[in-house]
Protein backbone atom coordinates (compact mmCIF):
# COMPACT_ATOMS: atom_id res chain seq x y z
CA UNK A 1 0.00 0.00 0.00
CA UNK A 2 1.35 3.43 -0.92
CA UNK A 3 1.83 5.49 2.22
CA UNK A 4 1.54 8.99 0.76
CA UNK A 5 0.34 10.42 4.07
CA UNK A 6 3.35 9.31 6.11
CA UNK A 7 4.33 12.51 7.90
CA UNK A 8 8.05 11.83 7.45
CA UNK A 9 8.04 11.05 3.72
CA UNK A 10 8.67 13.50 0.90
CA UNK A 11 7.82 11.78 -2.38
CA UNK A 12 8.91 13.55 -5.57
CA UNK A 13 5.78 14.38 -7.66
CA UNK A 14 7.00 12.26 -10.59
CA UNK A 15 7.47 9.27 -8.28
CA UNK A 16 4.10 9.80 -6.59
CA UNK A 17 2.37 9.91 -9.97
CA UNK A 18 4.07 6.66 -11.00
CA UNK A 19 2.93 4.98 -7.77
CA UNK A 20 -0.65 6.16 -8.26
CA UNK A 21 -0.73 4.88 -11.86
CA UNK A 22 1.07 1.53 -11.36
CA UNK A 23 4.04 2.63 -13.46
CA UNK A 24 7.44 0.93 -13.11
CA UNK A 25 9.69 2.37 -10.40
CA UNK A 26 13.23 1.55 -9.27
CA UNK A 27 14.60 2.72 -5.93
CA UNK A 28 18.28 3.75 -5.78
CA UNK A 29 20.49 4.20 -2.74
CA UNK A 30 22.46 7.32 -1.79
CA UNK A 31 25.43 5.85 0.11
CA UNK A 32 27.11 5.26 -3.25
CA UNK A 33 26.89 9.03 -3.83
CA UNK A 34 28.35 10.20 -0.53
CA UNK A 35 30.58 7.26 0.44
CA UNK A 36 31.14 5.26 -2.75
CA UNK A 37 33.37 7.48 -4.87
CA UNK A 38 34.90 10.97 -5.03
CA UNK A 39 33.18 14.16 -6.23
CA UNK A 40 32.22 14.92 -8.99
CA UNK A 41 32.29 11.36 -10.29
CA UNK A 42 29.77 10.31 -7.63
CA UNK A 43 27.22 12.85 -8.86
CA UNK A 44 27.89 12.05 -12.52
CA UNK A 45 27.34 8.35 -11.76
CA UNK A 46 24.11 8.99 -9.84
CA UNK A 47 22.74 10.99 -12.77
CA UNK A 48 23.83 8.31 -15.23
CA UNK A 49 22.17 5.55 -13.15
CA UNK A 50 18.90 7.49 -13.10
CA UNK A 51 19.17 7.93 -16.88
CA UNK A 52 19.73 4.18 -17.33
CA UNK A 53 16.55 3.44 -15.35
CA UNK A 54 14.56 5.82 -17.54
CA UNK A 55 15.97 4.43 -20.79
CA UNK A 56 14.78 0.98 -19.78
CA UNK A 57 11.20 1.88 -19.04
CA UNK A 58 11.04 2.86 -15.37
CA UNK A 59 11.09 5.94 -13.14
CA UNK A 60 14.11 6.30 -10.80
CA UNK A 61 13.60 7.12 -7.12
CA UNK A 62 16.92 7.89 -5.46
CA UNK A 63 16.43 7.73 -1.70
CA UNK A 64 18.13 9.73 1.07
CA UNK A 65 17.44 11.54 4.33
CA UNK A 66 17.81 15.32 4.08
CA UNK A 67 17.10 17.66 6.96
CA UNK A 68 15.38 14.78 8.73
CA UNK A 69 12.97 14.17 5.84
CA UNK A 70 12.80 10.76 4.16
CA UNK A 71 13.24 11.62 0.50
CA UNK A 72 11.85 9.30 -2.17
CA UNK A 73 13.23 10.77 -5.37
CA UNK A 74 15.88 13.49 -5.33
CA UNK A 75 16.19 16.77 -7.22
CA UNK A 76 19.50 17.42 -9.04
CA UNK A 77 20.58 19.96 -6.41
CA UNK A 78 19.97 17.36 -3.67
CA UNK A 79 22.12 14.78 -5.45
CA UNK A 80 24.83 17.43 -5.85
CA UNK A 81 24.61 18.27 -2.14
CA UNK A 82 25.19 14.65 -1.18
CA UNK A 83 28.08 14.34 -3.62
CA UNK A 84 29.84 17.49 -2.40
CA UNK A 85 29.25 16.69 1.29
CA UNK A 86 30.72 13.20 0.86
CA UNK A 87 31.85 11.48 4.04
CA UNK A 88 30.43 14.33 6.16
CA UNK A 89 26.99 12.82 5.53
CA UNK A 90 26.05 10.05 7.97
CA UNK A 91 25.95 6.57 6.48
CA UNK A 92 22.44 5.65 7.61
CA UNK A 93 21.16 2.13 8.18
CA UNK A 94 18.00 0.91 10.02
CA UNK A 95 19.24 1.92 13.49
CA UNK A 96 20.10 5.46 12.35
CA UNK A 97 16.82 6.50 10.72
CA UNK A 98 14.99 7.67 13.90
CA UNK A 99 17.98 9.81 14.93
CA UNK A 100 18.37 11.35 11.48
CA UNK A 101 14.68 12.30 11.61
CA UNK A 102 14.60 13.59 15.19
CA UNK A 103 17.79 15.62 14.72
CA UNK A 104 16.76 16.88 11.27
CA UNK A 105 20.05 15.55 9.94
CA UNK A 106 21.28 14.32 6.56
CA UNK A 107 21.77 10.62 5.95
CA UNK A 108 22.96 8.66 2.93
CA UNK A 109 20.94 5.47 2.89
CA UNK A 110 22.54 2.01 2.86
CA UNK A 111 20.87 -1.01 1.29
CA UNK A 112 18.89 -1.63 4.51
CA UNK A 113 17.71 1.97 4.95
CA UNK A 114 16.87 2.33 1.26
CA UNK A 115 14.73 -0.81 1.42
CA UNK A 116 12.85 0.46 4.47
CA UNK A 117 12.04 3.84 2.92
CA UNK A 118 11.21 2.32 -0.47
CA UNK A 119 8.77 -0.06 1.25
CA UNK A 120 7.15 2.87 3.09
CA UNK A 121 6.46 4.49 -0.28
CA UNK A 122 5.31 1.26 -1.95
CA UNK A 123 8.26 0.69 -4.31
CA UNK A 124 9.00 -3.00 -4.98
CA UNK A 125 12.34 -2.94 -6.89
CA UNK A 126 15.70 -1.57 -5.81
CA UNK A 127 18.99 -1.51 -7.75
CA UNK A 128 22.35 -1.21 -6.04
CA UNK A 129 25.99 -2.20 -6.57
CA UNK A 130 26.57 -4.99 -4.07
CA UNK A 131 25.00 -5.90 -0.74
CA UNK A 132 26.68 -6.05 2.64
CA UNK A 133 27.17 -9.33 4.43
CA UNK A 134 29.33 -11.28 6.84
CA UNK A 135 32.76 -9.67 7.04
CA UNK A 136 35.88 -11.78 6.69
CA UNK A 137 36.63 -13.01 10.18
CA UNK A 138 32.99 -12.40 11.08
CA UNK A 139 32.86 -15.69 13.00
CA UNK A 140 35.04 -13.95 15.61
CA UNK A 141 34.09 -10.28 15.26
CA UNK A 142 30.34 -10.86 14.71
CA UNK A 143 30.56 -8.08 12.10
CA UNK A 144 27.47 -8.78 10.00
CA UNK A 145 25.74 -6.17 7.85
CA UNK A 146 22.21 -5.09 8.74
CA UNK A 147 21.43 -5.58 5.04
CA UNK A 148 20.98 -9.31 5.60
CA UNK A 149 18.21 -9.08 8.20
CA UNK A 150 16.53 -6.38 6.13
CA UNK A 151 16.46 -8.70 3.14
CA UNK A 152 14.65 -11.26 5.28
CA UNK A 153 11.90 -8.91 6.48
CA UNK A 154 11.28 -6.11 3.96
CA UNK A 155 9.21 -6.56 0.79
CA UNK A 156 11.55 -4.91 -1.69
CA UNK A 157 13.43 -7.02 -4.25
CA UNK A 158 17.08 -6.12 -4.74
CA UNK A 159 19.10 -6.29 -7.96
CA UNK A 160 22.84 -6.30 -7.31
CA UNK A 161 26.13 -7.67 -8.63
CA UNK A 162 26.35 -10.08 -5.71
CA UNK A 163 27.92 -9.76 -2.30
CA UNK A 164 30.75 -7.25 -2.09
CA UNK A 165 34.05 -9.02 -2.78
CA UNK A 166 35.58 -7.61 0.41
CA UNK A 167 33.23 -9.83 2.45
CA UNK A 168 32.99 -13.54 3.27
CA UNK A 169 30.71 -14.61 0.44
CA UNK A 170 30.26 -18.21 1.59
CA UNK A 171 29.18 -17.30 5.12
CA UNK A 172 26.93 -14.54 3.77
CA UNK A 173 25.12 -17.04 1.54
CA UNK A 174 24.72 -19.41 4.50
CA UNK A 175 23.18 -16.57 6.51
CA UNK A 176 20.77 -15.69 3.69
CA UNK A 177 19.72 -19.34 3.43
CA UNK A 178 19.03 -19.44 7.16
CA UNK A 179 16.79 -16.35 7.07
CA UNK A 180 14.95 -17.55 3.95
CA UNK A 181 16.17 -15.12 1.30
CA UNK A 182 16.33 -16.69 -2.17
CA UNK A 183 19.53 -15.83 -4.06
CA UNK A 184 18.84 -15.83 -7.79
CA UNK A 185 21.38 -15.32 -10.58
CA UNK A 186 20.55 -13.68 -13.89
CA UNK A 187 21.71 -15.70 -16.91
CA UNK A 188 24.24 -17.52 -14.69
CA UNK A 189 24.40 -20.54 -12.42
CA UNK A 190 26.78 -19.07 -9.85
CA UNK A 191 26.50 -16.04 -7.59
CA UNK A 192 28.68 -13.23 -8.98
CA UNK A 193 31.33 -11.68 -6.74
CA UNK A 194 30.85 -7.96 -7.43
CA UNK A 195 34.05 -7.14 -9.36
CA UNK A 196 34.22 -10.69 -10.75
CA UNK A 197 31.52 -12.59 -12.64
CA UNK A 198 31.70 -15.70 -10.48
CA UNK A 199 32.28 -16.49 -6.81
CA UNK A 200 32.41 -20.28 -7.08
CA UNK A 201 29.12 -20.55 -5.13
CA UNK A 202 25.99 -21.91 -6.83
CA UNK A 203 22.82 -19.82 -6.81
CA UNK A 204 19.52 -21.08 -5.40
CA UNK A 205 17.86 -20.37 -8.73
CA UNK A 206 18.72 -19.15 -12.22
CA UNK A 207 16.54 -16.85 -14.30
CA UNK A 208 17.19 -15.86 -17.90
CA UNK A 209 14.63 -13.12 -18.61
CA UNK A 210 13.14 -10.12 -16.74
CA UNK A 211 9.65 -11.64 -17.04
CA UNK A 212 10.82 -14.75 -15.13
CA UNK A 213 12.08 -12.51 -12.35
CA UNK A 214 8.85 -10.49 -12.29
CA UNK A 215 6.70 -13.64 -12.12
CA UNK A 216 8.73 -15.02 -9.19
CA UNK A 217 8.42 -11.71 -7.35
CA UNK A 218 4.70 -11.49 -8.06
CA UNK A 219 4.16 -15.04 -6.78
CA UNK A 220 6.10 -14.34 -3.57
CA UNK A 221 4.03 -11.33 -2.64
CA UNK A 222 0.74 -12.86 -3.82
CA UNK A 223 1.45 -15.72 -1.42
CA UNK A 224 2.03 -13.26 1.43
CA UNK A 225 5.63 -14.37 2.01
CA UNK A 226 7.52 -11.41 3.45
CA UNK A 227 11.10 -10.53 2.58
CA UNK A 228 13.16 -9.83 -0.48
CA UNK A 229 14.35 -11.77 -3.48
CA UNK A 230 18.03 -11.10 -4.13
CA UNK A 231 18.60 -10.95 -7.89
CA UNK A 232 22.32 -11.16 -8.61
CA UNK A 233 23.46 -9.82 -11.97
CA UNK A 234 27.06 -10.47 -13.12
CA UNK A 235 29.08 -7.46 -14.21
CA UNK A 236 29.40 -7.38 -18.04
CA UNK A 237 32.32 -9.54 -19.12
CA UNK A 238 34.30 -6.69 -20.70
CA UNK A 239 34.42 -4.84 -17.36
CA UNK A 240 34.94 -7.80 -15.00
CA UNK A 241 38.17 -8.14 -13.03
CA UNK A 242 40.10 -11.40 -12.74
CA UNK A 243 39.05 -13.14 -9.48
CA UNK A 244 42.59 -14.09 -8.40
CA UNK A 245 43.94 -10.58 -8.96
CA UNK A 246 41.14 -8.77 -7.17
CA UNK A 247 41.17 -11.23 -4.24
CA UNK A 248 44.90 -10.61 -3.75
CA UNK A 249 44.31 -6.85 -3.77
CA UNK A 250 41.42 -7.19 -1.32
CA UNK A 251 43.47 -9.35 1.06
CA UNK A 252 46.25 -6.76 1.11
CA UNK A 253 43.76 -3.95 1.73
CA UNK A 254 42.13 -5.87 4.60
CA UNK A 255 45.52 -6.51 6.16
CA UNK A 256 46.28 -2.79 6.03
CA UNK A 257 42.86 -1.94 7.45
CA UNK A 258 43.39 -4.31 10.40
CA UNK A 259 46.78 -2.76 11.14
CA UNK A 260 45.17 0.69 11.22
CA UNK A 261 42.37 -0.53 13.52
CA UNK A 262 39.58 0.57 11.16
CA UNK A 263 36.25 -1.04 12.11
CA UNK A 264 32.48 -0.87 11.67
CA UNK A 265 30.87 1.33 9.04
CA UNK A 266 34.26 2.86 8.14
CA UNK A 267 35.55 -0.42 6.71
CA UNK A 268 33.74 -0.45 3.37
CA UNK A 269 34.64 3.12 2.29
CA UNK A 270 38.27 2.51 3.30
CA UNK A 271 38.54 -0.79 1.44
CA UNK A 272 36.84 0.47 -1.72
CA UNK A 273 39.12 3.52 -1.82
CA UNK A 274 42.24 1.42 -1.19
CA UNK A 275 41.28 -1.14 -3.83
CA UNK A 276 40.60 1.63 -6.37
CA UNK A 277 44.04 3.06 -5.64
CA UNK A 278 45.75 -0.33 -5.96
CA UNK A 279 44.00 -1.13 -9.25
CA UNK A 280 44.75 2.25 -10.79
CA UNK A 281 41.07 3.16 -10.79
CA UNK A 282 40.04 0.00 -12.64
CA UNK A 283 37.89 -1.24 -9.73
CA UNK A 284 36.04 2.09 -9.61
CA UNK A 285 35.30 1.86 -13.35
CA UNK A 286 34.01 -1.68 -12.83
CA UNK A 287 31.90 -0.52 -9.88
CA UNK A 288 30.21 2.12 -12.03
CA UNK A 289 29.58 -0.27 -14.92
CA UNK A 290 28.01 -2.91 -12.69
CA UNK A 291 25.70 -0.38 -11.01
CA UNK A 292 24.50 0.77 -14.45
CA UNK A 293 24.01 -2.85 -15.49
CA UNK A 294 21.92 -3.50 -12.36
CA UNK A 295 19.82 -0.37 -12.91
CA UNK A 296 19.02 -1.60 -16.43
CA UNK A 297 17.91 -5.04 -15.25
CA UNK A 298 15.90 -3.64 -12.33
CA UNK A 299 14.03 -1.31 -14.69
CA UNK A 300 13.25 -4.21 -17.04
CA UNK A 301 11.96 -6.34 -14.14
CA UNK A 302 9.90 -3.42 -12.78
CA UNK A 303 8.28 -2.93 -16.19
CA UNK A 304 7.31 -6.61 -16.38
CA UNK A 305 6.12 -6.64 -12.77
CA UNK A 306 3.70 -3.76 -13.42
CA UNK A 307 2.20 -5.67 -16.37
CA UNK A 308 1.24 -8.47 -13.96
CA UNK A 309 -1.03 -6.08 -12.09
Amino acid sequence: MNNFNNQYLDILPEVKEALENNQPLVALESTIISHGMPYPRNVETAVEVERMVRENGAIPATIAILGGRLKVGLKPKEIDHLGKSGLAVTKASRRDIPFMVSRKADGATTVAATMIIAAMAGIKLFATGGIGGVHRGGEDSMDVSADLDELSRTNVAVVCAGIKSILDIGRTLEYLETVGVPVVSYQADEVPAFYARSSGFKSDYRIDTPIEAAKALHSKYALGIDGSILFTNPVPEEYALAPDDINKTISEAIEEMDKRGIKGKDTTPFLLARIAEQTGGESLDTNIKLVLNNAKLAAEIAAEYCKLG
